[in-house]
């Protein structure tokens, strides 16, 4: 009896790879945008690539606002970097925590973040 997880082509398989594509820390934020701007996926397929897209542009948006903020104040940047570093080592984290649920075929959702991404086209 054939394993249905053997087949290297089957569009399942290969939705579950694109999908972790998109779960890439920081790279993978690109073919999620290019998923939602051609309309690409089924509905699952699509609330990952929202999902990356909105903590991806989210984690852009802290860490180019720390950053100009440690760079303008000098005596008082460290707790900036600091707080770079944790935003920047949280983010990673999170994106994989979401691909070993995603390893797991559990869903992929975050209080607050995934309500937000939702309202994504």
């Amino acid at each position: 009896m054939p394993n249905p997880y053997d087949d290297p082509y089957d569009p399942q398989q290969l939705k579950r790879i694109r999908m972790f594509v998109y779960l890439v820390p920081v790279l993978g934020v690109i073919p999620a945008m290019w998923a939602l701007a051609v309309r690409k996926g089924d509905s699952r397929e699509r609330q990952a690539a929202r999902l990356s897209t909105t903590l991806g542009l989210g984690w852009l948006v802290g860490y180019a606002a720390l950053a100009a903020g440690a760079h303008t104040a000098d005596p008082s940047a460290i707790p900036l970097l600091i707080a770079n570093s944790a935003l920047t080592s949280g983010y990673f984290v999170v994106m994989l925590w979401l691909m070993l649920r995603l390893w797991q075929r559990r869903p992929l959702r975050l209080p607050g973040i995934s309500d937000v991404s939702d309202r994504l086209p």
